[in-house]
């Protein structure tokens, strides 16, 4: 009945937090604590707030090669035309809103609430309220995941003890200073243990609500955690937990009878942790275009024009084809995890199992009888990972991943030079290999107030 409560939820949100803004981390305050029993903290975890993590401008997917805007002023000046140019900074306004940073400390402020407060609530159980905090510890920890891959350098086992990240915050008075930036590697760390600690007391099963906490959600972040510090046999290892414990199931893009009904992506029944995404209406670039097969149901079920070869005539626009897919899910999916599977175990050379998990998804996306016509196939490593890697771009290109597979990737040197260009086909920004523009500047308003706080190149 979770899901049904989203109102109530909101309702008691609303009541709880005031107007107005701490400078230090830019989020809004919590307010007077109005939250008695376990079942407003069970509520409390309900907010839309909470089911989401990208944030709406669709900042995230601006900055990725998957984009090609051909209406561009010079120089650049809206908020999406400075990220989409990977400026340093979104805004010089140091009063205006500090998007992507101050949204997930947002989020993590309503997750401390939780922490902070279960133990004294009115009525439930110690099970119930274990629970609850482990759903916090694991919200807490995916916002977390988000900072560090948006703040701090790609991760670098060499250097993370020395590179610069983001306050690890704990508490939900925001108008207390927040310590200092902690590592990479302290953060990542933080991470994991608030999921491990987590792990014993999630629920089995989180069907009823895909975007509330359960044990194969843990572990589906926990995959993507070890992914994005290039550690691959945990990623896979995880990833495989996830799909064993989850009982959500991939949509067949190649059946629309097995469509879900409704377009709240959170309650689709391949969620395994569900996060909505706003991305619609967005002009492909030609790079990516090329990348779909003949076959690929995903070019009629989620894109329009597709037949025109004009320049940014082609866009990812799910509403206007196939409604229900209205809104992405950058949370995770059943077939991120077989993605994360094959690549681990593509770069393991474990071809076998890399193919099982990767045609796993290519049955669900291509169409042809019979459903082995549409496997890959091939006995060399470099092939199948190649091949791996560019189903993942396929089947997440604007999910809120690209970017931080991007930096991943520049990493062990597989990015080219991006380049934006306008109208006229000339060059209005470029996004060199191994640039610093891969690792976004501490937003301005934060500093403003907060000087003495290192910022990044």
């Amino acid at each position: 009945m979770k899901k049904f409560k989203y109102i109530a939820a909101q309702l008691l949100l609303c009541g709880l937090i005031f107007s107005g803004c701490d400078k230090y981390l830019d989020v809004e305050p919590k307010g007077k604590q109005l939250l008695k029993t376990t079942n407003d903290f069970d509520l409390w975890l309900n907010s839309v707030v909470l089911t989401t993590e990208t944030d709406g401008n669709n900042l995230m997917n601006n900055m990725t090669d998957n984009l090609d805007v051909l209406n561009i002023n010079t120089p650049p000046t809206t908020l999406g035309e400075l990220v989409y140019t990977w400026a340093p900074q979104f805004t010089t306004d140091v009063g205006s809103m500090t998007y992507l940073w101050g949204e997930h400390y947002r989020r993590i402020s309503l997750f401390n609430t939780v922490l902070l407060g279960i133990d004294a609530a009115q009525g439930g159980t110690a099970s119930q309220k274990n629970s609850l905090k482990a759903e916090a510890l694991l919200g807490r920890a995916h916002s977390y995941f988000y900072l560090v891959n948006e703040y701090a350098k790609p991760y670098n086992a060499a250097t993370a003890a020395t590179d610069l990240a983001v306050p690890f915050v704990t508490s939900d008075d925001v108008s207390k200073k927040a310590p200092g930036r902690s590592t990479a590697a302290e953060i990542y760390q933080h991470i994991i243990d608030d999921i491990n600690e987590a792990i014993p007391n999630l629920p089995e099963d989180n069907s009823n609500a895909r975007f509330r906490g359960s044990k194969a959600a843990a572990y589906s972040v926990l995959a993507r955690v070890y992914l994005y510090r290039r550690e691959y046999t945990e990623a896979q290892r995880y990833a495989e937990l996830a799909l064993a414990s989850t009982r959500a199931i991939m949509i067949d893009y190649t059946n629309a009878a097995t469509f879900p009904a409704t377009t709240n992506v959170v309650s689709h029944p391949d969620a395994i942790y569900g996060r909505s995404s706003a991305a619609a209406g967005i002009s492909i670039s030609a790079e990516l275009k090329s990348m779909f097969a003949a076959n690929d149901a995903r070019r009629t079920v989620l894109y329009t024009n597709w037949a025109s070869t004009v320049r940014g005539a082609t866009l990812f626009y799910a509403q206007a084809v196939t409604n229900v897919f209205s809104f992405t899910n950058s949370g995770t999916t059943v077939q991120e995890m077989h993605l994360i599977a094959a690549e681990g175990a593509a770069r393991a050379n474990n071809l076998a199992t890399a193919l099982v998990h990767l045609n796993e998804v290519r049955r669900n996306r291509y169409t042809g009888t019979p459903v082995t016509s549409r496997d890959f196939t091939s006995t060399i490593q470099d092939v199948v990972l190649t091949e791996v890697l560019a189903e993942r771009r396929r089947e997440l290109p604007f999910h809120g991943l690209r970017w931080f597979d991007m930096r991943r990737f520049d990493m062990e040197d597989r990015m080219p030079v991006v380049t934006r260009l306008n109208a006229q086909n000339g060059v209005i920004a470029t996004l060199e290999p191994h640039s610093s523009k891969y690792t976004l500047q501490i937003p301005i308003q934060v500093i403003a107030f907060n000087p003495d706080m290192i910022q990044n190149p």
